[in-house]
């Protein structure tokens, strides 16, 4: 039996990426509901064979629903999800209105998928970054618990959004031409340049998403002792980010043990051949779903120091696919 599945946000950049993966995925759909915002009522969404008309998205559109996927900002997950919830329909949110809410479970299916369990109506998709990072991270943990965790990130304009893709394209054909490139989406001029700012600064003068990355993790991952520090830039590259991640370990591992604990575990690929060029990047993870991990080396800074290299596509594993997984499971425990 299939579900009656809503899609709220689903003209969006992750709304649409969720359409498509559910097809690639033979997801089992009796009904798709698709919305999104007032205006955009009456918009026409392919989806298999047939045309769905998009619907405004209120309460009264959950009644029809078994689950709901939210692809829209905080201020409008907040509004919404609790009618849902009040309407009998499970929420699988991936704004950040929900993530440190104690009572909802906060998700990546290879590293705590028992969460999805004790779910009290909501469940809350991570930060695109988070679940990259803890995919690859988890397995190193759970094998030699981590002390200290320090990331920097590389992260794609894609993350702000068709506006922060629409951003990159006309900075790059401006400089071409010579002309003044004007920011709008972020900060400073985008093309041919790294801007360390994203989201707001906050107390000591990390970001937002910096702090999200941190918080994040240790409630996905039961470890709310451990240390993490994070850099979040902004890159020039249209999509996927990447990650370059020190860990400290209380046990110490091998690189060849580490290596043996990644080449088994589940959503990620190694790339690790650096005679041969061969690493994670950007340009070749787009398009997938696995998390691609390779540089894999001793940090010779600690005792008990790996270095790793990681890059994923963060509109997929990042956001999409990682809320699918988890409707998945839902579909399968008969959660909703």
């Amino acid at each position: 039996m299939g579900v009656k599945l809503a899609i709220v946000g689903a003209t969006g950049a992750v709304g649409q990426e969720m359409i498509k993966i559910f097809q690639e995925r033979n997801f089992p759909i009796d009904e798709l509901i698709c919305l999104a915002d007032p205006r955009e009522a009456g918009t026409k969404i392919k989806y298999a064979d047939t045309e769905v008309t998009v619907r405004a998205a209120d309460a009264e559109a959950f009644k029809a629903a078994d689950l709901a996927m939210f692809a829209v900002d905080t201020k409008v997950s907040k509004q919404l999800a609790p009618l849902a919830v009040q309407n009998n329909c499970v929420v699988i949110d991936n704004s950040y209105a929900f993530r440190l809410d104690d009572s909802v479970p906060l998700v990546v299916p290879e590293v705590n998928s028992e969460d999805i369990r004790w779910h009290k109506g909501i469940i809350s998709n991570p930060n695109c970054s988070t679940i990259i990072m803890v995919v690859a991270i988890n397995p190193i943990h759970q094998a030699a618990r981590l002390k200290r965790v320090i990331v920097s990130t590389y992260q794609a304009v894609s993350g702000a959004g068709k506006a922060g893709l629409d951003e990159l394209d006309a900075h790059v054909r401006a400089y071409v031409a010579g002309q003044e490139a004007k920011p709008e989406v972020f900060q400073h001029p985008i093309a041919f340049n790294l801007i360390p700012h994203i989201d707001t600064f906050v107390e000591d003068d990390y970001t937002r998403e910096e702090m999200k990355m941190v918080w994040e993790t240790q409630k996905i991952m039961h470890a709310p002792d451990l240390k993490l520090a994070i850099t979040a830039v902004r890159v020039p590259v249209f999509r996927s980010h990447s990650e370059s991640i020190n860990l400290e370990t209380e046990k110490s591992l091998s690189v060849g043990e580490v290596r043996e604990l990644l080449q088994g575990a589940p959503g990620v690929v190694i790339e690790d051949d650096p005679a041969k060029n061969l690493y994670p990047m950007p340009l070749y993870s787009s398009g997938h779903d696995e998390v691609f991990v390779g540089r894999i080396r001793r940090d010779i800074s600690t005792d008990n120091g790996i270095a790793l290299w990681v890059a994923a596509d963060q509109i997929r594993k990042g956001a999409a696919t990682n809320a699918i997984q988890i409707a998945e499971m839902v579909v399968k425990e008969n959660l909703y």
